[in-house]
């Protein structure tokens, strides 16, 4: 099974103050034209969407240099409501490394990563983290958790939607559209069942 878990782009929630994303009929067949044509502007991390190191860090990888494997891979989605404690992040890492999902981890549920599981994630080893937020740290101090993370090129998916999806084991895609020397991406985001 498959499971799409990306926001729809022109109804995505977005970061507060971020500009929302927009779209333009250039051209339409109903009107007479002889094809359909959109043209669009959206912020880099609107929706569904990931980070890159060079959103935090000048000299940090911008998005088309972080390597297409950390984007696809097996995974593991846990189940969490609150602040992800240092605790928490030590059992989704070792759950995760004893179920062959060593290298990312998406979390299911209103949560927030605190800096001290920031810390272990980033001294784990993981390619990916992703959340539901459109952020991974509090929304109103996002910066730290950021900092941590995106220093050991951990890529932040933020902004999936993992209403439908049960906790387990998965097949994660989720490349972002190759933007030159930009700071993220959006994506289209999906998990397939083993």
């Amino acid at each position: 099974m498959i499971y799409d878990i990306s926001q729809e782009v022109f109804g995505c929630v977005v970061f507060p103050g971020d500009p929302s994303p927009e779209k333009e009929t250039m051209m339409s067949v109903e009107k007479g034209d002889i094809c359909n044509l959109t043209r669009f502007s959206m912020c880099a991390h609107n929706g569904t969407h990931v980070d890159s190191p060079f959103h935090f860090y000048k000299d940090g990888k911008t998005i088309d240099e972080v390597s297409l494997e950390r984007f696809v891979g097996p995974c593991f989605v846990f189940e969490h409501e609150g602040d992800i404690t240092e605790e928490d992040a030590k059992a989704m890492v070792s759950f995760a490394a004893d179920n062959a999902c060593p290298y990312r981890i998406l979390v299911k549920g209103k949560a927030t990563v605190t800096e001290e599981a920031a810390v272990v994630f980033a001294d784990s080893g993981i390619y990916l983290f992703g959340n539901e937020s459109q952020t991974v740290g509090p929304e109103d101090a996002p910066a730290k958790v950021h900092y941590i993370m995106l220093k050991e090129e951990i890529v932040l998916l933020e902004g999936i939607r993992l209403t439908d999806v049960p906790s387990g084991k998965y097949y994660l895609c989720a490349q972002p559209i190759n933007l030159g020397k930009c700071d993220g991406a959006p994506c289209r985001a999906i998990l397939i069942s083993e």
